[in-house]
Order: C-alpha cells, then sequence, then structure tokens
C-alpha cells in the first residue's frame, strides 16, 4: 500500500509540477504517469476519466488525480494524488509569490514564456488526438464531434450545456 502511495505522490508530483500553464496542460503528463509509466489506467479509461472530469465542476489537475487515486489506494490515495498535484503549487505561490511578481515584466520571464507556449500546445494536441482514437469508435460518436464543433463556432451555447447535454444524449443512446 505504502509504495502505491508513494508512486501516486511521485506520479501527480512530476505531471502537475512540470505542466506548465495549469490545468489541461497537465493533462498530457499525467497520461504519461498514468498510463504508459505505472499503467494504472488504459488510454481508453484514462479518456473516460478526462471526460468525467471535465464534466464535474472545479479544476480538471485535481479531479484526474483525486479520480485515479481513489481507483489505485482507496481514499487515502485520492488524498494522496489530490495533494501531490496541488501541495508543491501552492507552496510555491505562497513562499516565490513575492519575487514573481518582482520579475513578471522581465524581459528574460517574457521570452521563456514565449518559448514555452508552443510546446504546451503541441502537448495538448497530442493528448487530444491520442484520447479522440478510442473516443470516436462508430459514427454515431462523430456525429456528437461534429455537432459539438458546430455548436461552438456557430452558437453561444455553454460548454456545460453541451456537456450535460451529451451525456444525457449517451445515456440514451448507448445504453
Amino acid at each position: 500500500m505504502l509504495e502505491h502511495l508513494w508512486n501516486l505522490f511521485v506520479g501527480f508530483f512530476r505531471a502537475s509540477n512540470f505542466g506548465f500553464g495549469g490545468g489541461p496542460a497537465t493533462v498530457p503528463l499525467m497520461q504519461v504517469e498514468v498510463v504508459n509509466k505505472f499503467h494504472w489506467l488504459t488510454n481508453a479509461q484514462f479518456a473516460d476519466a478526462v471526460a468525467a472530469a471535465n464534466a464535474l465542476p472545479g479544476p480538471v489537475g485535481t479531479k484526474i488525480p483525486g479520480f485515479v487515486g481513489y481507483q489505485i489506494a482507496g481514499w487515502p490515495g485520492a488524498i494522496v494524488g489530490i495533494l501531490a498535484s496541488i501541495g508543491p503549487t501552492v507552496l510555491a505561490v505562497v513562499i516565490l509569490g513575492s519575487v514573481l511578481m518582482r520579475f513578471a515584466n522581465s524581459p528574460g520571464l517574457k521570452a521563456a514564456l514565449k518559448g514555452v507556449r508552443p510546446v504546451i500546445v503541441v502537448l495538448i494536441a497530442q493528448t487530444s488526438l491520442q484520447m479522440g482514437m478510442t473516443s470516436f469508435p462508430n459514427l454515431m460518436t462523430w456525429g456528437i464531434a461534429l455537432a459539438t464543433i458546430a455548436l461552438l463556432y456557430y452558437s453561444k451555447v455553454h460548454p456545460a450545456l453541451m456537456i450535460v447535454t451529451s451525456m444525457m444524449f449517451g445515456l440514451v443512446v448507448f445504453r
């Protein structure tokens, strides 16, 4: 049990603390830890976890570690996963907040941010592609995706409404 808790801490510590750009940017790193390194979930299970995490309120960067941690080691695993994902960041913000604010307009920091943005976009795109390969098994799922794209592009429907509607649709159609 202690080994599972340690691995959960290490995996989510790495994913959360090297995932520059917030919650969605950590998802590819979490996928590497959860699916490729520790083999806690398959790609399809991870895609389901991400979908469920996005359907619930709150930051995705804590819901995935909580879910995976619970799957691996029950409530202690959920707590360790969440603490590993937010604890170091909370400490860094508290301890380094004033230093970061002092250098917020630094040309060096701005240059570093400009360099890292394309990498983050590519990591998110890669994870989306891998999740998409398991998320579109038939024409109906492709139809849902195309309808979502159309609604996002041509209307002002709130994404939360699309998520809830697609969940209800899935309950009816895929049951």
